[in-house]
């Protein structure tokens, strides 16, 4: 049995929690540096299934962690639906911004493919190539922050323009939500398809709604996508992570119903793992930059999500992405500590 689908599926808890860390393919890595430079474009590297391949592996080559993560990126989706994506060096994501109306409603109902195929290419050259007890992940980025995305036009601090739209254009904004939510669906059980073992999805912006509004756009929504996929695929585990919340994760884990519910680092961890159903695994929480800090730091962040989650379901992992500013050195510690 893997050790990350053990605490799915075994009845009692792990002796140690698994392991592995969001973005932990990334330019932290001296290796991901050295293939990253030999793409003409960050998009151009994700499909591109020898470099998206190579790159999920690296991590797991040297940390041996429990988990691989497929590298790619939430706006396939929004590029898959024919709204243009690309990367601006040092800027970020780019896209052709949905302006108005009419715009939403001209977005196909299915997603590319084709466009994606090398995405699922990628899959099925990372499982062949993992070790037997390593579990593969696939992911999606959640209806809200794609549309937040997908109507700005690019990121943005409190994403305004996609909370004043869907104000304005209630109607419109549910038809987006609703064609993303099938575009999640569809694009999750291919993955699963092509080998990736457990699915996360990724609500990165979810913590500036109001309760109603997150509860319409956010817990609904990646609610409906866990049904669609479990409806296929009821074995596969579903991972979700409304980045930020602050609080409310029992009232999510029971009405959107995931396997398990990734905790950002402000997440206070042994209030929400008390208020969420002991049947469901929690994750992350380690704040990024005290893996940048390192040292006794480190070392006391470790011991106090290790003592919170003694004897509960949980995931060792970040709070979000690891930053490029990592040390090496810092994250085989965090790997010594966690197994120690």
């Amino acid at each position: 049995m893997k050790p990350f689908l053990e605490l799915f599926r075994q009845a009692e808890v792990p002796k140690r929690p698994p392991l592995w860390m969001m973005r932990q393919a990334g330019r932290y890595l001296p290796e991901y540096r050295e293939i990253r430079a030999t793409a003409k474009s960050f998009l151009d590297f994700c499909y591109t299934p020898e470099l998206a391949i190579e790159a999920t592996l690296q991590p797991i080559r040297r940390f041996g962690f429990d988990a691989a993560i497929i590298f790619s990126d939430i706006l396939v989706i929004p590029d898959a639906l024919g709204q243009g994506v690309r990367f601006v060096e040092g800027e970020g994501p780019r896209l052709d911004a949905l302006e108005g109306v009419e715009a939403v409603r001209a977005l196909p109902a299915e997603i590319d493919r084709t466009k994606l195929e090398p995405v699922y290419e990628a899959l099925r050259g990372t499982r062949a190539a993992l070790p037997a007890e390593t579990t593969l992940i696939g992911f999606c980025g959640a209806p809200w922050t794609l549309a937040t995305y997908m109507i700005a036009g690019r990121g943005t601090p409190d994403q305004a323009p996609a909370r004043s739209f869907a104000y304005a254009e209630p109607e419109a904004f549910a038809l987006l939500i609703e064609k993303l939510v099938l575009a999640c669906v569809e694009h999750l059980v291919a993955q699963i398809g092509a080998g990736a073992e457990v699915v996360q999805i990724f609500d990165s912006w979810a913590g500036p709604l109001p309760e109603g509004e997150f509860r319409a756009w956010c817990e609904k929504p990646v609610g409906d996508i866990i049904r669609g996929v479990k409806a296929r695929h009821p074995e596969v585990p579903v991972i979700a992570f409304p980045r930020a919340i602050s609080g409310g994760f029992g009232r999510f884990a029971a009405e959107a119903k995931p396997d398990a519910i990734g905790l950002d680092t402000a997440a206070r961890l042994r209030e929400a793992r008390a208020a969420i159903s002991v049947d469901v695994v929690t994750q992350g929480n380690l704040d990024p930059l005290v893996l940048v800090a390192g040292g006794a730091a480190l070392d006391r962040a470790i011991d106090e999500i290790l003592d919170a989650t003694q004897g509960a379901r949980h995931i060792f992992n970040l709070g979000h992405g690891i930053l490029p500013s990592t040390s090496i050195a810092h994250v085989e510690r965090l790997v010594e500590k966690v197994r120690g």
